[in-house]
């Protein structure tokens, strides 16, 4: 069986990753206090014991804004960390498979951004993991993988963010006010595993981009949440989601006001597009109304007998 460790186990991509392994594979998927990928001891050891032959790398500083006030971290995380793995995967015959972000790019663009666009980032965030895709590439056998929007059943992210909101203004008729003026496409943590094993499996090398299908702006995403989370019964139904622009919403991070990229490359690859967004979100929304419930379920049993 070929093994296979995957950094930043208990995030919404390295838990799908884990779900969606095939059957001929061996996983191995550590959190941080199991691997710290920015210490290169740590490093050695893991892949002394476990002698991966492919490593994805699911774990990343994420908190864009927070990165502003704390670049060293980012910087850790982000691209020194991400050097140490591939180092390490060098000295051990393993390909590093890497995930990074549409926040490489300025937003600039007029089209949907190639692979092999030239990046400009503008934030610590953007940056950082810029350079971690440079350090990743100095093998000739990495794989790295630009997505967007990033969401899922678990974890935290904006689907789960919103879902909240909207609950909590849904007995007042309250409103969630959702930025429409940045462009992209929201992407299920699922969608992009399973892109990334059968991309794994192809032996893909250099930079792909995967997202789910079509284009939105954080605001067209909010209502399709709330229409589609009512649709199941998850109690969205009266708040309201107002549009605002970005200059409404400062933050400390400049985003790209366009994100979108061209998955041509990779769908041609493999042999098929990936779903449309809405329908990805459905799909997500399901498994969340059937986990909370679950988990609702078990709480209110906890104790009883």
């Amino acid at each position: 069986m070929k093994r296979v460790l995957i950094t930043g186990a208990g995030g919404q991509l390295a838990i799908e990753l884990s779900r969606w392994a095939p059957e001929d594979v061996d996983v191995t998927a550590l959190d941080i206090g199991q691997l710290d990928i920015t210490s290169s001891a740590q490093i050695d050891a893991t892949f002394a014991r476990v002698r991966p032959q492919v490593v994805f790398n699911a774990a990343a500083y994420t908190a864009v804004d927070l990165a502003e006030k704390e670049p060293e971290a980012a910087e850790r995380i982000n691209h020194r960390a991400v050097d140490l793995l591939r180092t390490a995967c060098d000295g051990h015959g393993a390909r590093l498979i890497h995930v990074s972000t549409d926040y490489v790019f300025d937003g600039l663009s007029p089209r949907p951004y190639l692979a092999s666009d030239v990046s400009n980032p503008l934030s610590v965030y953007g940056r950082t993991k810029r350079d971690g895709e440079i350090a990743a590439l100095r093998s000739a056998s990495s794989l790295v993988v630009r997505t967007a929007w990033l969401y899922g059943a678990h974890g935290k992210n904006f689907m789960r963010t919103m879902i909240r909101l909207m609950q909590e203004r849904n007995a007042t008729g309250g409103e969630v006010r959702v930025v429409a003026d940045q462009i992209g496409t929201p992407t299920t943590a699922a969608g992009l595993a399973r892109a990334l094993w059968a991309l794994e499996a192809k032996g893909a090398s250099g930079v792909h981009h995967w997202t789910d299908a079509g284009v939105a702006s954080w605001y067209d995403f909010a209502v399709a949440i709330g229409e589609e989370a009512a649709a199941i019964g998850l109690g969205t139904d009266h708040a309201r989601v107002t549009p605002i622009r970005s200059i409404d919403y400062p933050t400390p991070a400049r985003r790209p006001t366009m994100g979108v990229l061209s998955k041509d490359a990779t769908w041609s690859l493999l042999g098929a597009p990936s779903v449309h967004w809405r329908e990805g979100l459905r799909e997500t929304l399901s498994e969340f109304a059937s986990f909370s419930h679950a988990h609702s379920i078990g709480s209110t049993t906890k104790g009883t007998s």
